[in-house]
């Protein structure tokens, strides 16, 4: 039995600036079907995002470089899944951070329990540990491109990795402790 709730977005609590960029939240997306470790679903740690509105919905902007495991996911599925911890778990999500998903089963070495919902072709999957999730749907995808850069201090992040690939979600449904 699941201890969150639902309540709409707009009812969210908190400050998303603080949550993710100092308390970092984890991004989880999972296969359409099965539960079995290293072949379902994956998680990583993100310390950039946002929350907002675009298009006259409540969306979350999420940023994930290509070469993460957890981008396999993202980029097969409509769904993913953020899961903030209010500041707690900083070793569990430094590990989900560090360690890959190809190797690890994150979750069971952090101690979490993954929760799956179906949703309309496909799953999302999330942490029974969190004190807030947000369940989203894909809406928008695409690479940052260099050349639209309109500052040039941000392409210091991508010296030695690729470029991250922006996604624009609706946030379906918002569940919290």
């Amino acid at each position: 039995m699941s201890s969150f709730r639902e309540v709409s977005p707009y009812e969210l609590e908190g400050n998303f600036i603080r949550e993710i960029g100092k308390e970092w939240m984890l991004v989880s997306a999972a296969a359409e079907e099965g539960e079995r470790f290293g072949g379902d679903y994956n998680t990583m740690t993100a310390s950039w995002g946002g929350v907002g509105v675009l298009w006259n919905k409540p969306v979350a902007f999420v940023f994930i470089r290509p070469e993460r495991h957890t981008y396999t996911f993202a980029e097969d599925g409509e769904y993913m899944t953020l899961s903030f911890f209010g500041g707690e778990k900083r070793e569990e999500l430094t590990l989900c951070g560090r360690t890959s998903g190809r190797e690890t089963d994150k979750a069971k070495e952090c101690g979490f329990t993954p929760v799956f919902a179906e949703a309309e072709g496909g799953r999302h999957v999330y942490f029974e540990e969190a004190e807030k999730v947000l369940l989203l749907r894909k809406m928008y995808a695409a690479p940052l491109d260099t050349g639209a850069f309109c500052d040039t201090m941000p392409l210091e992040f991508y010296r030695t990795d690729g470029m991250h690939k922006m996604y624009v979600c609706e946030i379906v449904k918002a569940l919290v402790k």
